[in-house]
């Protein structure tokens, strides 16, 4: 009887599962280093079947390639460091005053296998070789990928690449492997044997894996990156900022988690240079006929929707293959006409396609950002030195602060730093879970809280250990220290 390939890879995730989480911080780092040096070393053949699959340019592929190498460096850090395992220690102590305290230590240990389905809109950094594959092995997890249809071959070719470098570095075989397959992707999140998931993709698709992953007889955590909008608040529309926005709508055909989906701005302000602007942009492909045709139909209903004004009606052109090219649309409502046509304006538009809200009452844009807005990657306000400064914003950074996982300031939420203060998550629906997808906390997604009471030091994991072989971060608490509870609040 020929065996189930979908078991087969389970089964050789959880055999590598324990093998590769007691590897030595240093044997782990050193595997990720040797993962981005292979993928550079691979770099024209992987961009040139990149550009092929996703129409992408040269340009953008190169920088992306460069960011997914260089994160996998970071987290190489991130592991020798330590200090993302949290431990802690609490030596034992017979007046302890709540009573005997015994020895306890704490600190992270990985979950187990982690399934990651791949973007379509990243061919690097958020698909085979991207960030989520990157945290679960930082974290010690086996990764199965399960490939995007918009680049089979890229995602065949870079898991080649990974999986070669990962066993040339010591790694247990099934530390890394690939699967395609809708169908293959669901059977593989009901598997017991998977510990955790992952995912960047669309709402509706999102959810449903969501709802697998919570249904299952052992529920798992599922990290699912869905929907955003982005909203930017703006006291002033002059031609450098509009222009800029158009730069951020475009930028990739607007086929970014962060594009900026609406901007609002003052009732009466000359939006002109909005025009001028986007029909200076060149068309774009989409990154698949699937993509052109949603993005096609959502254009339509925009344009459609009662009260729209035109500011670049743009244009979605279809070659004989059934890729699409498109170029930026930009409409202008005002608040009333957003609150009546919620259901056509609201809904995300993956592509380029922007929506500017005139506003008049600058004081009233806290809660109907919390209304409009109630998950976000991430949320902008632009605003004149004075303005910030005199703290009449407060309000509405505070409703921003609530709903989004990053707020920024002064610039547009396209390009997301790959740095350890990153957060690239949010509140539902931007994920399903909100913790942060990039950055060096994308670890702790794929960790799970293990303590230690009693223990021997012969069977305690090396970070716990009073010799502390692996050198990390160890926070402790003394004996006698519970008398001065409640001191340092005086």
């Amino acid at each position: 009887m020929t065996e189930n390939p979908i078991d087969a890879v389970a089964a050789a995730a959880a055999a590598a599962a324990r093998p590769f989480a007691r590897t030595s911080p240093r044997e782990r780092g050193a595997a990720l280093v040797a993962v981005a040096e292979a993928l550079e070393a691979a770099a024209p053949e992987l961009i040139e079947i990149a550009m092929r699959e996703t129409g992408l340019t040269e340009a953008r592929l190169a920088g992306e390639l460069r960011r997914t190498a260089w994160q996998l460096r970071l987290f190489a850090d991130t592991i020798v460091e330590g200090g993302y395992l949290d431990v802690r220690i609490d030596a034992a102590d017979p007046e302890y005053v709540i009573g005997p305290r015994p020895d306890l230590r704490r600190m992270l240990e990985p979950v187990g296998p982690v399934l990651n389905f791949a973007a379509s809109n990243f061919p690097f950094a958020f698909s085979v070789a991207g960030g989520d594959s990157a945290a679960g092995l930082a974290a010690g997890c086996p990764v199965v990928v399960k490939a995007h249809s918009g680049h089979p071959e890229l995602s065949r070719r870079t898991a080649e690449i990974v999986a070669a470098a990962l066993e040339g570095a010591g790694m247990p075989e099934g530390t890394f492997q690939l699967i395609s397959g809708q169908e293959n992707g669901v059977a593989l999140l009901k598997d017991e044997r998977i510990r955790a998931g992952a995912f960047t993709g669309s709402t509706h698709v999102g959810r449903m894996l969501a709802d697998i992953a919570a249904s299952r007889p052992v529920p798992i955590p599922f990290f699912g990156e869905l929907g955003s909008v982005n909203p930017v608040y703006a006291t002033y529309a002059d031609s450098e900022l509009l222009e800029a926005f158009v730069t951020s709508v475009s930028g990739s055909a607007g086929q970014l988690c962060t594009k900026p989906g609406f901007l609002f701005v003052p009732e009466g302000a000359d939006l002109s240079a909005v025009t001028d602007a986007a029909g200076s942009v060149d068309e774009h492909r989409l990154l698949n006929p699937g993509i052109g045709r949603a993005f096609s139909q959502r254009r339509d209903d925009v344009l459609g929707a009662d009260g729209v004004t035109v500011l670049a009606r743009g244009e979605v052109r279809t070659d004989d293959a059934g890729q699409a090219y498109a170029t930026p649309t930009v409409v202008t409502v005002d608040v009333d006409t957003l609150m009546g046509n919620r259901d056509a304006l609201l809904e995300e538009s993956f592509g380029p396609l922007s929506v500017i809200v005139q506003y008049r009452d600058r004081d009233a844009l806290p809660q109907l950002h919390v209304e409009l807005f109630p998950g976000n990657l991430t949320s902008t306000v632009h605003a004149r030195p004075d303005e910030l400064a005199d703290g009449s914003l407060a309000p509405l950074v505070d409703a921003l602060a609530q709903t989004s996982g990053r707020v920024l300031f002064g610039g547009w939420p396209t390009g997301v730093s790959v740095t350890p203060a990153m957060q690239h998550g949010g509140p539902y629906p931007a994920t399903t879970t909100d913790a942060t997808s990039v950055g060096t906390a994308a670890i702790t997604r794929f960790l799970r809280g293990v303590a230690y009471q009693g223990a021997p030091q012969e069977l305690l994991p090396a970070p716990l250990r009073d010799d502390n072989p692996w050198n990390v971060p160890q926070q402790r608490s003394e004996a006698g220290r519970s008398h001065e509870w409640g001191s340092f609040a005086r």
